[in-house]
């Protein structure tokens, strides 16, 4: 190769430029340029947004239809499970990485990848699913809606997922405060038992699988893969230094996969309807339909599957009935939870509902709570009450995130009321980047981000706070 590169560099630039493209020829016809399996097809939309009824996966969101198994048969579930647990796990892992699902939770990982990591040779040890239902963000309130109004779309995604790793057992990790979830998704479970659609021989297919509920005592901090596997093992919910991974020592020291309760969800419809078709909605890496929860002050809050990159301010005036006094009363929109941060009205009005979109309005999608707020907002006032919530719910483990969140907390409640000096805003951002990256698990990420948002967009609001106190001192 170096000979031929060491000739090509001693002939004359003319000749070279007419070489060129038979060059580019001969390399193409000697590259197997065919597209991988698993690879989804490339986005020619431009416009998205405006999901049509019949390509909703959660068809009784609301619950205005039988949660039970009579309706959710009527409704497609459970429809050829079988042949698609007999296609095996290749198949079913083709099928979801063509799709481009990426975890819903929050941190957005491929999920088909995520799911391909159990597929080692077994060492005799049991697999398992652990889903992610504890859902204790502020503002987030997807997942809920799924358990209490369409618990069947879990348990079939449950088996569908198990069966893509090879799971023994899917754990369903649901939080403590939900009773009415908690209790439609075991009266859920014992039917699929009873159908024969899990447990032996689940659906026929010659493949044991069974679901287990466990109800979490409470603590935001078991939203975090490692500590909920603590806390289903018994102990104290703390997260696990990584490596190892939950891949390969999960819980009870088996190989386990952590996934959110509408990753899973989605399942059995992709591999139904096929992964093109779910990769068909949204941009290139962001694509499918995505539950939205809208909360703060607008004029209808909902939960609504919408897909993904529809503009922010598009699924804000049609489906929450637009920000309480107009769009010009906007103040600034948390995007994706409490954790993720806050950005202004001129951001909001371009900004991408998906997972580059708001990388790019330097926030995040997070789980996709929106939580909306009007210009009657103390937004110092409502960031240090996000803080009060980190303070109260972090762990105590690392030190970074149990003495610095404190000390945010702190100076937080000094700028509430602008007792204060201006130059402890950007002792406040230094603090707030000591704690960033540098904890066990992403609860100090989410307790810096907010404070990092305020002080980005909002820094005059808490100068002038602080200049007004002043003034009040004096007179």
């Amino acid at each position: 190769m170096a000979n031929v590169l060491v000739r090509f560099n001693a002939l004359p630039k003319q000749q070279l430029a007419a070489l060129a493209p038979s060059v580019t020829t001969a390399l193409q016809s000697s590259c197997n340029y065919s597209t991988p399996p698993g690879t989804p097809p490339p986005q020619t939309k431009t416009k998205f947004g405006g999901l049509a009824d019949q390509d909703r996966i959660f068809t009784n969101l609301y619950g205005r239809h039988d949660w039970k198994l009579k309706g959710a048969l009527k409704r497609g579930d459970w429809y050829k499970t079988k042949e698609i647990l007999d296609k095996g796990v290749d198949w079913i892992l083709n099928e979801i990485k063509t799709s481009g699902l990426r975890g819903r939770g929050g941190a957005g990982f491929p999920s088909g990848m995520k799911w391909s990591f159990m597929n080692k040779p077994s060492d005799g040890r049991p697999k398992y699913l652990v889903v992610n239902a504890d859902e204790g963000e502020p503002g987030t309130c997807k997942d809920r809606e799924i358990m209490r109004h369409d618990p069947h779309k879990l348990v079939e995604g449950c088996l569908i997922a198990g069966r893509a790793m090879g799971a023994r057992a899917a754990y369903i990790y649901i939080r403590g405060e939900f009773y009415n979830e908690a209790s439609n998704m075991q009266l859920a479970i014992a039917e699929a038992y009873q159908a024969g659609l899990i447990g032996k021989n689940a659906c026929g297919s010659g493949y044991d699988f069974d679901v287990f509920m466990h109800r979490g005592a409470g603590a935001y901090i078991c939203g975090e893969e490692t500590a909920l596997i603590e806390s289903i093992e018994g102990k104290q919910g703390k997260p696990r230094l990584k490596p190892p991974f939950p891949a390969d020592i999960g819980v009870f020291g088996c190989p386990t996969t952590v996934s959110n309760v509408e990753t899973v969800a989605v399942a059995p419809t992709i591999c139904r309807r096929g992964g093109n078709w779910f990769a068909s909605f949204g941009r290139t890496r962001n694509s499918g339909t995505k539950l939205f929860n809208i909360s703060g002050h607008v004029n209808t809050p909902c939960t609504v599957e919408e897909e993904m990159s529809i503009p922010l301010k598009e699924l804000i005036e049609k489906h929450a009935g637009g920000v309480r006094g107009g769009w010009d009363n906007l103040l600034g929109i948390i995007p994706g939870g409490s954790s993720t941060p806050i950005i202004p009205k001129d951001v909001c009005t371009d900004a991408i509902m998906d997972f580059d979109g708001l990388v790019a309005a330097q926030t995040s999608l997070g789980t996709a709570a929106i939580i909306v707020m009007d210009k009657s907002t103390d937004v110092i006032k409502a960031i240090h009450r996000l803080i009060m919530f980190y303070k109260h719910e972090s762990c105590g483990q690392c030190t970074p995130c149990r003495e610095g969140v404190a000390w945010m907390n702190k100076i937080m409640g000094r700028f509430v009321s602008g007792n204060a000096q201006p130059a402890e805003i950007d002792m406040l951002w230094e603090i707030s980047k000591q704690i960033e990256g540098h904890s066990i698990c992403a609860l100090g990420d989410g307790a810096a981000w907010p404070v990092q948002g305020l002080i980005r967009h909002f820094r005059p609001e808490i100068e002038a706070r602080m200049q007004k106190f002043a003034q009040q001192q004096q007179a």
